[in-house]
């Protein structure tokens, strides 16, 4: 089920220019940090959000484009990756706590997402699942472990308004939004973030697979340089059938 454009409207690559394994960080300013650890890079292009680069970790071609921050725009850049060759996403970012059980500076592997976006309500219906690839999980899970780094591993929420979670009293709907989070809370959701929900829910209709890793309140370079590892060993393993990690 992909769209019909013949070329795309909004990212600075096209057809032949994409990896198989495409990172998406929200931010833009996350490409080149996290180019940083991959070979033979090369810097593709800016276009509003989207910034893209290629390059290779062990021999694997990798892309790493942003999405931007929230829900909209992640599914522009999915449709359209997906669209010109990308297969499995997996996404770097940052979060914040909800149930407490994910404290500042915990690394976050979520498993699956509440859809309280808008974005993903456009394709489906609210009552199918945004589950990450069990594939994805999986060798994030072991590639964390084989590089000691302890994680959490999760549900996470996919919002749409950073400030409707941060500063709720503000709002006129704010017993509305204090309703939901405490049922989150209730409901052991670990983590808070503003694109997981959409890039899973697009990505089981699209046939692709997709994963997320977060630093949880915590977003300086030497942590998203960590995550970035994990990601990188989480690709080795799923290309190279999971005994080389």
């Amino acid at each position: 089920m992909f769209n019909k454009l013949e070329q795309v409207k909004h990212l600075p690559i096209s057809f032949g220019e994409i990896a198989r394994y495409v990172i998406v960080p929200g931010d833009p300013n996350r490409v080149p940090i996290i180019s940083e650890l991959l070979d033979d890079v090369q810097h593709q292009g800016k276009n509003r959000e989207f910034n893209a680069a290629r390059g290779k970790y062990k021999g694997i071609d990798v892309s790493i484009v942003s999405t931007g921050i929230g829900c909209p725009s992640t599914a522009i850049a999915v449709e359209e990756l997906t669209h010109i060759g990308a297969e499995v996403f997996i996404r770097i970012g940052t979060s914040g706590s909800v149930d407490g059980s994910a404290k500042k500076g915990d690394i976050f592997i979520a498993t699956a997402a509440v859809r309280d976006d808008g974005t993903s309500k456009q394709y489906i219906p609210i009552e199918f699942p945004a589950l990450a690839d069990t594939e994805v999980v999986e060798s994030l899970i072991k590639a964390s472990a084989a590089l000691k780094v302890p994680t959490k591993v999760g549900v996470c929420q996919s919002k749409d308004s950073f400030f409707g979670e941060v500063e709720p009293e503000r709002m006129p709907v704010a017993e509305y939004l204090d309703t939901k989070w405490k049922a989150w809370q209730k409901g052991s959701v670990g983590a808070s973030e503003m694109e997981a929900a959409t890039l899973f829910t697009l990505s089981s209709i699209f046939g692709v697979q997709s994963g997320g890793i977060f630093a949880v309140e915590t977003s300086d370079k030497e942590t998203i340089h960590k995550i970035t590892k994990i990601v990188l060993e989480s690709i080795y393993y799923m290309e190279k059938g999971g005994d080389n990690v």
